[in-house]
């Protein structure tokens, strides 16, 4: 018989990882492997930037292939996961740390194999997957021999409310047959498999009614729509967004994952650590644009002899956006602590706090950045047009800044009396 990963609950009934699934580590040694990916990332990873700017993703990924198994012979392949799946064991705190030196390059993610949506994907199937569902779907998986996709926004409804969807799937016999359309499924483009989430059980409440279903993409009644255009990029291959739709499309009853129903509480236990993750690789974003901005206004002379940076306003420029990143990176630090601590569902409005606040770091840098290189910030010839066209996204997924910010706000109210309703 199929059984699940063991997992344990923390005292606020959050479902989290067993503690076997991460090392001990002390702070040395989470240091020294920063330091090691930082001279990976910065000799191997850095060089191939120019190819996707100027050529996409098809172009740099036969290359990346070759730094992916440096990665791996350097012993720093995917380093969330167990070491029994190959990974490092990092806990969050140190893979946090490593997450902010990846993230200063839109490869260095997916060089070390801990790119979204994968890393999501293979942290709830080593959870709540059965051990057919390891086999077929996690070890390729984690071996980076396939890619996956996660499909749960859809064009028709509104983002912020997760539990409202059209997606159905229905069972018919032994198997399930899903009909609907999703879109900005991260990713779907040359994927193996899609964690779906739709509708089993429409009478149920609301937060009861979704499950999580693995859907291989040569199904029939599978369809890849598009590639979406952000801003003008389509994209390619791992670095895309996808319009997708199923009509009738039939699997497996044993391709659910988890329980039937408890695909929006298995999407939120992913979200917490996920926004760690996004929240630190957006922070890495902000030293990279940074020193690129520094380096513009040390070096670009106004007239012979003055020098850009020696004016007050690129210097106060310079001086917000210092104190900004390094307050976001200490408040995900903390957040992460809480995690650790106290579950992802207590955590929650640490998580809520860094979600929002460093989105908007982001956004402000990126901003900074490209105003101090002028018209050439506004070309492809730095990385700084295509982490403004990318992540100016970061506001709205995974919760848009606003809904966030009530979150916080009904919490802190909470201490006075005032209990508001959504």
């Amino acid at each position: 018989m199929s059984t699940t990963v063991p997992i344990a609950t923390d005292s606020a009934g959050t479902v989290r990882e067993a503690a076997e699934h991460t090392v001990a580590m002390d702070d040395a040694t989470a240091q020294a492997l920063t330091e090691q990916a930082d001279a990976l990332v910065r000799e191997h990873v850095y060089p191939l930037e120019q190819v996707l700017l100027d050529e996409g993703f098809e172009a740099v990924e036969p290359r990346l292939g070759t730094v992916r198994e440096t990665v791996k012979e350097a012993g720093l392949w995917a380093p969330f996961l167990p070491v029994s799946w190959g990974g490092r064991g990092m806990p969050l705190m140190a893979y946090a740390r490593l997450s902010e030196v990846l993230g200063q390059t839109p490869l260095g993610h997916y060089a070390f194999h801990c790119q979204a949506p994968d890393v999501g994907n293979m942290e709830v199937l080593l959870a709540h997957g059965t051990d057919a569902q390891h086999e077929r779907f996690l070890r390729p998986l984690a071996a980076g021999e396939i890619r996956s996709c996660f499909a749960m926004t859809e064009p028709g409804h509104a983002g912020s409310n997760p539990v409202w969807m059209s997606t159905t799937a229905r069972v018919d016999g032994d198997d399930f047959v899903i009909d609907g359309r999703k879109w900005f499924t991260s990713s779907a483009d040359g994927a193996d498999f899609a964690v779906v989430m739709a509708v089993t059980d429409p009478d149920a409440p609301p937060h009861q009614r979704a499950s999580q279903i693995l859907v291989p993409l040569d199904t029939p009644g599978f369809e890849m729509v598009r590639n979406i255009s952000v801003m003008g990029d389509v994209g390619s291959g791992w670095m895309s967004h996808a319009e997708i739709a199923f009509d009738g499309c039939r699997v497996p009853k044993h391709h659910l994952l988890g329980s039937r129903g408890a695909g929006f509480a298995i999407a939120q236990e992913r979200l917490g650590p996920g926004r760690i993750h996004h929240c630190m690789r957006w922070i890495g974003i902000c030293e990279r644009a940074f020193d690129l901005m520094c380096r513009r206004a040390a070096t670009r002379e106004l007239s012979p002899g003055k020098f850009l940076g020696s004016k007050q306003a690129i210097q106060h420029a310079i001086a917000e956006c210092r104190a900004a990143i390094h307050g976001a990176r200490l408040m995900v630090l903390d957040a992460a602590r809480a995690i650790d601590e106290r579950g992802a569902r207590a955590a929650r409005v640490e998580i809520s706090t860094i979600k929002f606040t460093v989105a908007q770091t982001l956004c402000k840098v990126l901003d900074h950045a490209i105003q101090v290189h002028g018209a050439l910030g506004m070309t492809d010839d730095t990385l700084l047009s295509y982490w403004f066209r990318h992540e100016r996204a970061a506001r709205i997924y995974d919760g848009a800044d606003e809904v966030h910010k009530s979150v916080v706000a009904r919490e802190v109210l909470k201490s006075y009396g005032l209990v508001s309703t959504k």
